[in-house]
């Protein structure tokens, strides 16, 4: 029986702040005192660190191949990245191509992750060909395979987007089974009209990708995704949020009890439109989707995040280097130098999004620590049917922790972080608070610097009913 004692920590959840030890026992947390002693347990000073559970990030992208272009983080190397900043846990993505079954997309990317990944996983399940033979399907992923949560697309025509009414039948379905829908909000037929009209003038610089996916085109799909799901009966969940008006729209939904609920994503909270008037084409290391926006929508998502009008922050972890060179065109940004449609949407951001959030939400008094905590691991964790075996810590959870130091300055740089891309969206940034140590299950994988993990040690986590407790 393996024993690990964290000593003297101070010990935050998202209802809790307390001074207390912690013995593990195989892998969950046994007990929780204000003094323990074990002769046999391996030993862990905390004195003068913030205990608090692993985080869980429920929007990543491994090892995605959308045939033009992949991503370059491997699930060894995303995880290990996603390892260094704290996260113990990550949603990935299934995606559903055409002609092929949602169970048959679930096995392929079962097949790459198990033996890579170094911190546990689950998927959501992206439909693309919405079938009678598919909605069939939909009841068993979720009550045998663990697979609570099912992406769908109001964007990308041609290749992600499917219909309004594909959307519905799958929400009701998906929904009479304890499951929920998310959904990527912009009006994608529109904005292609905007696209096309761009590229006919001659504007082909990566700063147009913004200026044609407007903010009022987020929020009117958002508002035409609540619809749906109110019909349906079903909650609904917004992926990485970022235009106020879109935020409108979930506030006046749950104002009048509808479950939507919603996420964004760093970038949005710290960076804006502007960063497209960088010269040349380094603006394209800010091409995703939706675009950065203007600074009153930050304003506005930090508010919603105090507030709990958006409940989680996810990464978005999208990552494509900027150069060509090492993993080749179709892993880089440069696939659409002449073109801006065609440069690969996403951004790095895994391994910074919980001492991003610490440093300018809690040290900048913009949220308390049991609202940092809620955001990057207990709601994620609620929200997609892992707690509490995650999300929290507790008697009998797994022991996935981070201790943090939250008075370390430290500044952010693509030469120190984990990830394949070679870019950081923060370079240079100064940031307060750093993650000293993390345990997977029990196990010490980061310490400081020095990665102690495994590749193909994280665990594939079957979850239960999402959208339904928070």
């Amino acid at each position: 029986m393996t024993e690990v004692l964290i000593k003297g920590g101070r010990i935050v959840t998202a209802v809790d702040d307390y001074d207390a030890d912690i013995l593990i026992r195989d892998g969950c947390i046994d007990t929780i005192a204000r003094e323990i002693t074990s002769e046999t347990a391996i030993l862990h000073d905390a004195a003068g660190l913030l205990v608090m559970p692993g985080g869980v990030d429920v929007h990543t992208h491994m090892e995605f191949d959308l045939g033009m272009a992949q991503t370059c983080d491997t699930y060894e190397t995303g995880t290990r990245s996603a390892a260094f900043g704290g996260t113990t846990t990550i949603i990935d993505f299934a995606l559903q191509k055409k002609g092929e079954s949602p169970k048959q997309a679930l096995d392929r990317r079962l097949a790459l992750a198990e033996p890579q990944a170094c911190v546990d996983y689950s998927f959501h399940i992206i439909l693309t060909d919405v079938t009678p033979e598919t909605l069939s399907e939909l009841p068993d992923l979720i009550n045998q395979d663990g697979i609570s949560s099912f992406k769908m697309f109001m964007a990308y025509p041609g290749v992600l987007m499917v219909s309004d009414a594909e959307i519905f039948r799958s929400m009701r379905t998906v929904g009479s089974q304890g499951g929920m829908v998310t959904v990527h909000a912009e009006n994608g037929e529109v904005i292609q009209v905007l696209i096309e009209e761009a590229l006919a003038q001659g504007n082909t610089s990566p700063k147009y990708h913004a200026l044609t996916r407007p903010r009022i085109m987020e929020a009117e799909a958002t508002h035409r995704a609540i619809r749906l799901a109110e019909l349906a009966e079903v909650p609904v969940y917004m992926v990485h949020l970022s235009a106020k008006e879109a935020l409108d729209s979930i506030v006046e939904a749950r104002d009048r009890g509808i479950p939507a609920f919603a996420e964004t994503c760093p970038h949005y909270l710290f960076l804006t439109i502007e960063e497209y008037d960088r010269p040349g084409f380094e603006a394209a290391k800010y091409v995703m989707t939706p675009p950065l926006r203007e600074h009153e929508c930050q304003h506005a998502l930090w508010r919603g995040l105090r507030f709990d009008d958006l409940q989680v922050v996810s990464t978005d972890h999208c990552p494509f280097c900027f150069n060509e060179n090492p993993y080749g065109i179709n892993r880089s940004k440069q696939l659409g130098r002449d073109n801006f449609e065609q440069i690969p949407n996403g951004a790095p951001g895994v391994e910074l999004r919980i001492p991003l959030l610490f440093d300018g939400g809690v040290h900048g008094n913009k949220i308390t620590l049991n609202r940092f905590v809620q955001l990057t691991a207990t709601a994620p964790a609620k929200m997609f049917g892992l707690f509490p075996r995650k999300g929290t810590i507790a008697v009998g959870s797994d022991a996935d922790l981070v201790l943090f130091d939250p008075t370390q300055v430290h500044t952010l740089s693509a030469s120190t972080h984990h990830s394949n891309v070679d870019y950081s969206l923060y370079e240079g940034r100064s940031v307060t608070g750093k993650v000293k140590k993390v345990f997977l299950r029990g196990q010490l994988i980061v310490d400081g610097d020095q990665w102690l993990g495994s590749t193909g040690a994280g665990r594939f986590q079957k979850r239960s009913a999402s959208g339904r407790v928070l």
